[in-house]
């Protein structure tokens, strides 16, 4: 990051401006309260990695939708194929009259998760479905109703997958009863526990055996990397000595790629840093350029498990999003894609390093590629949620969106796209010393 550089002056008013407020005021009276903005601007539109506010305003987005449009936003192919599609037709729905754009996305998905076996696929519309779908295609599978999730887990907001979440607030709280037979034992967290990867995983079987018995699990539900949770990367070997135990006692491995998948660690699947092989992978958010399409890919034999008819929803597979989705994965598979991805991860690891050496609040950085994580800590090595909110706000006041994380509201997440610029990694990261030295 050179410290010479002028960067353009991407705000005009303060955040947010009087047109974002007063479409704000309106939102108050005509929104639900419970939806409720993390920067309350209103984008008018968007190019690349950059958003452009109704009030002129620009933000280099670090955000993505959370982790959405990871090739950036108007991706060019994807939307020529979804304008194209459209112009053909925009619904059938596949379990009535099929289309061959749904098994275009099956078949891909096939060839880019982990695992050489042989493997289907069944498209729905969110990553909660997706997850809703592949445990009770794992509970299909095994005749077992138990799922084993871990700490700091966020899988989605229907109720099944309220119940998986390691947070009542602010998505479960008040809206039970929660879903039964649901295991939760300690993630491996290096910054907290310092715990080797195996060490951790026995900790946590030992409590699945205890308080489940292996036998009763259909399945573990876990994110190879935790997204909301605070970009928590696992200690080498948690999750190859989970996946052994879960392999010796039938129970089906579900890895939860929605916010991990389809490149933004600088590999296809998240899975893969750490030669995990997950019996079913769920993947969402990124696979269609910003279209709602998710996907459930896994063993053959697992995706069979349930009745014909028994997986599919009105707007599963939508043709518009599958269109898009296939232009994604060929961009995901160019030659340079993922090599370019994981030199943005090294370009950010080393401005959050420096920053790290000069501000005592940054406690850990941690992340891969395009998804990385500062979690912030006081005087005492505790989270720090105060510091994470003056930090977001200072950025978001000189042109920088940043995402939260952590279960306490104490990680700066980023999740830029994965084929920014260095010139905007640059600025970014510019901002972000900025925003840090008013600490």
């Amino acid at each position: 990051m050179s410290t010479t550089t002028t960067f353009p002056k991407r705000v005009r008013t303060e955040v947010p401006g009087p047109r974002s407020r007063a479409i704000n005021e309106e939102r108050t009276r005509y929104v639900s309260a419970s939806v409720a903005p993390l920067l309350p601007v209103y984008i008018e539109n968007a190019e690349g990695s950059v958003l452009t506010d109704v009030d002129g305003n620009e933000f280099i987005d670090f955000g993505c939708g959370i982790g959405v449009t990871s090739f950036g936003h108007s991706n060019e192919a994807a939307v020529d194929a979804a304008i194209a599609q459209t112009k053909k037709f925009t619904h059938t729905l596949f379990s009535v009259t099929p289309y061959e754009l749904y098994v275009e996305v099956s078949k891909l998905l096939t060839e880019i998760t982990p695992g050489d076996f042989e493997k289907k696929s069944v498209l729905s519309s969110t990553g909660a479905e997706a997850i809703e779908n592949a445990v009770k295609i794992a509970r299909s599978f095994t005749r077992r109703n138990g799922i084993a999730v871990v700490d700091h887990g966020y899988h989605g907001r229907t109720n099944l997958t309220l119940g998986l979440n390691y947070k009542a607030q602010p998505y479960s709280a008040g809206v039970g009863p929660r879903p039964g037979e649901i295991y939760r034992i300690a993630n491996s967290y290096p910054f907290r526990d310092r715990l080797d990867g195996a060490e951790a995983a026995r900790r946590g079987i030992a409590q699945l055996e205890k308080i489940s018995g292996a036998d009763n699990l259909a399945c573990l539900v876990i994110e190879p990397i935790q997204g909301e949770g605070g970009v928590i990367v696992p200690a080498p070997s948690y999750l190859e000595t989970l996946q052994q135990w879960c392999n010796d006692n039938g129970i089906v491995i579900i890895a939860d790629e929605i916010q991990t998948g389809l490149g933004r660690t600088g590999k296809l699947y998240a899975s893969e840093h750490f030669g995990f092989v997950p019996d079913l992978v769920v993947s969402a958010k990124a696979i269609a350029g910003g279209f709602p399409v998710s996907a459930v890919t896994g063993r053959a034999d697992m995706m069979d498990a349930i009745p014909a008819g028994g997986l599919s929803g009105t707007f599963s597979g939508n043709p518009v999003g599958c269109a898009a989705a296939v232009e994604v994965i060929r961009e995901l598979r160019a030659p340079g894609t993922l090599e370019r991805t994981a030199e943005i991860g090294r370009k950010i690891q080393d401005g959050l390093r420096a920053l790290q050496d000069r501000h005592a609040v940054i406690g850990d950085v941690r992340g891969l590629g395009a998804l990385h994580g500062v979690e912030l800590i006081d005087a005492d090595g505790a989270p720090n949620p105060a510091a994470f909110k003056k930090v977001a706000a200072a950025a978001a006041d000189r042109g920088l969106l940043v995402m939260g994380g952590g279960s306490d509201g104490h990680v700066l997440r980023l999740l830029p796209a994965i084929n920014i610029s260095d010139e905007l990694l640059d600025e970014a990261l510019a901002i972000l010393e900025e925003a840090f030295a008013q600490l």
